[in-house]
């Protein structure tokens, strides 16, 4: 196999690689979107754990439905509001249940609208996607319960690191509940806390469940050819990171962790991450169901163990809910960063996110970090790459003598190829000397392909002029049209295939290739342009000096 060949090949798996993803996403679509109004809730009795108990009594408790209080064709329950700002959040907790409602990242744009904050959470339009959580007891609160605020409006303070909401619950058989939110400044860790006091004369038992209730709308500007993961996902030191899809719930195949004393729950999308995230060695137990027709819960059991009368329990549980950056979220917990999608090719992704992410601590212009990124990957192939263009240009220098061979043996392709090996001897060329750079390359385009597709960092991250966002389509189509440019004098500059069908088709791989870009990360295609360019002046240089020295 010549150098040509292997080239269009390699064009070509790519090309299958990326319609392979497109073909999965049409084939397992999200489920198409339904208004919030529409979102029915089913009157359900209490749950029932596998064990067969209630889930008032079970030591396996089972949160009670999402929606149990909603009757069937009615809207997500709302009433007064109570709004929080800090620094990177301006959230909104509805008294009923005590629910997150709302949640407004400040310091991240929407994808569809570069003007305005990414809103994460939200009870109204598509995607629905609220936090809850409650107690199970008698007695106890839960996300169907009406709480009272201390405050209807939460500012952090200049000078302060942290705002508190109290969200106290009515009394109940000698139970005092209170839910209380603990946001921070400069991060988005949110505190959400439960304090239960036991006024009876005698133990209480009872455990807390923190979920996330969402529909299977994937997020605005989820990026074309590639289906990104929306949907739960788990972690545990024995089960190790999981995910969970939509439709594995449906069908009733859903695999969670069993229980355990370690671990967290998360519900993923393109770019950001909200996890709960239990405190070690406190017991816990994982689920991921179907609440209604659109909408699915996933969540967190924590046991609370028994609260002695005249007693207050206190537990803490960490929800974060922001961007998908690797170094803190490996700092918050273990395997945290795993959520992270770096495609099937993470061993070689990984470290190029970490060389790209050291080179732009200098930089400071993540575009100008991937033009560097590039020129170190280019020096690293260096070797293989000179051997590769000494080998075509040696080609181009025997392109006349094979097609005196072609013509001779035309009828005969056992003395044909013959001929050829023999002529590859006699000119000391391997003829697929040209190959193995192509070949190794692949594997390091496809994993940097996700690697700029799963950094948040790049998300709105500006170049140069008309590039404001790295990880979308350049918007003039400026760089895909270079990278056409250079991907056909690549082409002219590499020996012309001997087969005139081949050589058409040599000739319009680049216009087709350079198409397939106009949709892909403004980031990945400025690699290309610039390994292209790269390409281009080595080869120049090796063809220059190997016909110099053939004249002489």
């Amino acid at each position: 196999m010549d150098a040509n060949r292997l080239i269009a090949l390699a064009v070509f798996l790519f090309s299958g690689y990326m319609l392979l993803e497109a073909w999965d996403k049409d084939q397992h679509p999200h489920p198409k979107p339904a208004a919030v109004e529409m979102a029915k809730g089913v009157s359900t009795p209490p749950s029932v754990s596998p064990t067969g108990v209630t889930a008032n009594s079970s030591p396996h408790a089972v949160p009670p439905s999402s929606t149990s209080s909603v009757v069937p064709g009615a809207a997500l329950q709302k009433g007064n509001r109570v709004s929080v700002t800090t620094d990177v959040f301006h959230a909104e907790i509805d008294v009923n249940g005590g629910d997150l409602r709302r949640l407004v990242l400040l310091k991240h744009l929407a994808a569809d609208d570069g003007s305005d904050p990414m809103v994460l959470m939200q009870d109204s339009g598509t995607p629905l996607y609220v936090v809850q959580s409650g107690l199970i007891g008698s007695g106890l609160p839960n996300h169907t319960t009406v709480f009272e605020p201390n405050a209807q409006q939460v500012k952090l303070e200049p000078g302060k690191d942290t705002a508190e909401l109290i969200l106290t619950a009515p009394l109940t058989n000698g139970l005092q509940a209170s839910k209380t939110y603990i946001f921070h400044r400069g991060t988005y860790l949110i505190d959400i806390r439960w304090a239960i006091r036991n006024t009876t004369s005698t133990p209480v038992p009872g455990h807390a469940y923190y979920q996330f209730l969402r529909d299977a709308t994937p997020p605005p500007g989820d990026p074309r050819f590639v289906s990104t993961f929306t949907g739960p996902s788990f972690y545990t030191d024995s089960t190790l990171f999981q995910k969970v899809a939509f439709g594995d719930i449906d069908k009733e195949k859903a695999k969670t962790p069993p229980q355990a004393n370690d671990g967290w729950v998360a519900m993923l999308q393109h770019y950001f991450v909200s996890a709960f995230i239990p405190a070690p060695g406190v017991s816990r137990e994982f689920f991921a169901r179907k609440v209604s027709d659109t909408l699915y819960a996933s969540g967190v059991i924590v046991d609370l163990g028994e609260i002695a009368p005249g007693s207050t329990r206190i537990l803490d549980v960490p929800l974060y809910s922001g961007p998908q950056e690797g170094e803190k979220l490996k700092a918050l917990a273990k395997g945290l960063d795993l959520t992270i999608d770096y495609g099937w090719l993470a061993i070689i992704a990984v470290p190029i996110w970490h060389v790209l992410a050291f080179i732009n601590e200098w930089v400071g212009n993540w575009g100008w970090s991937i033009v560097l990124l590039t020129v170190g990957i280019k020096l690293l192939f260096f070797p293989l790459s000179a051997a590769s263009y000494r080998s075509m240009a040696k080609m181009r220098l025997v392109a006349p003598k094979l097609q005196r061979i072609k013509e001779l043996h035309e009828s005969d392709t056992q003395k044909r190829n013959q001929a050829m090996m023999e002529l590859y001897k006699t000119e000391k060329i391997n003829p697929l000397g040209g190959c193995l750079p192509v070949v190794i390359q692949i594997p390091v385009f496809i994993a940097l392909y996700w690697t700029l597709l799963a950094a948040v960092e790049l998300r709105h991250a500006p170049f140069l002029g008309w590039i404001h966002d790295l990880s979308a389509q350049d918007p003039l189509y400026i760089l895909p049209i270079l990278m056409g440019i250079s991907s056909f004098i690549q082409t002219k500059m590499q020996p012309p295939p001997p087969d005139p069908v081949q050589a058409k088709v040599m000739m319009i791989m680049p216009l087709a290739f350079s198409v397939m870009f106009f949709f892909f990360p403004a980031g990945l295609v400025l690699y290309w342009v610039v390994n292209n360019t790269l390409s281009i002046l080595q080869q120049w240089a090796i063809t220059r000096k190997i016909e110099k020295a053939a004249v002489h």
